[in-house]
């Protein structure tokens, strides 16, 4: 099934309307859809290269708008939508951090995970949905979906803009190593950015 699923993804990003159709899987992709939207930008921008501005900031606004869809059906229909998608893909969901997050215990961890779930191929579904679930802070949520997976899209076209087909054996060979790196430098930044958030508040308070 997921063969089939695939193949008919990438073949929607030969289509006249690629962009919508790449959008249209971007939105799905961080609710429930299980083929990553990049098997769609990577040949769209070797097709149209000049484009690769567009495609990635369609691919970045679709899915944080899909984002926020997921964090929606997490906060107000969790039971009814959003435990039988844990259930496709046998998770049972981060009922654990509920507690932990609302008190401020694992806030930080929370953001840590959305940052990999955002940056990396970890489903970014599985936490958008938990993230309305235990009602984490909205605005830090789309922030951070908004850096992580801009960030992921444009990285990948800009690749391939300047590259072209030659870097594609390069991302899968070591795609992980570099994602790890990445993802490394953005919780780095995050970090920096909070200390001197910090160091303004004391320094006004």
């Amino acid at each position: 099934m997921f063969k089939n699923l695939l193949k008919k993804t990438v073949a929607l990003a030969a289509h006249k309307s690629a962009r919508t159709y790449l959008a249209f899987v971007c939105f799905i992709e961080s609710i429930f859809f299980p083929i990553p939207p990049d098997v769609m930008i990577v040949p769209m921008t070797i097709a149209r290269n000049k484009d690769w501005i567009k495609i990635a900031t369609t691919a970045s606004i679709a899915s944080v708008v899909g984002g926020c869809a997921g964090y929606a059906i997490g906060h107000f229909f969790y039971k009814e939508v959003g435990i039988p998608i844990f259930e496709f893909y046998g998770f049972e969901g981060f009922t654990a951090f509920k507690e932990q997050v609302s008190i401020g215990k694992g806030y930080w961890a929370w953001v840590v995970l959305l940052v990999i779930a955002g940056f990396t191929p970890v489903p970014f579904k599985l936490l958008t949905i938990s993230s309305g679930f235990i009602n984490f802070n909205f605005l830090i949520f789309t922030v951070v979906a908004s850096l992580t997976r801009g960030s992921r899209f444009f990285i990948l076209a800009g690749l391939i803009r300047f590259f072209g087909h030659r870097i594609i054996p390069y991302i899968e060979k070591r795609s992980m190593k570099v994602l790890v790196v990445l993802t490394i430098l953005l919780l780095l930044g995050f970090f920096v950015a909070y200390l001197i958030y910090n160091n303004y508040q004391y320094f006004i308070s």
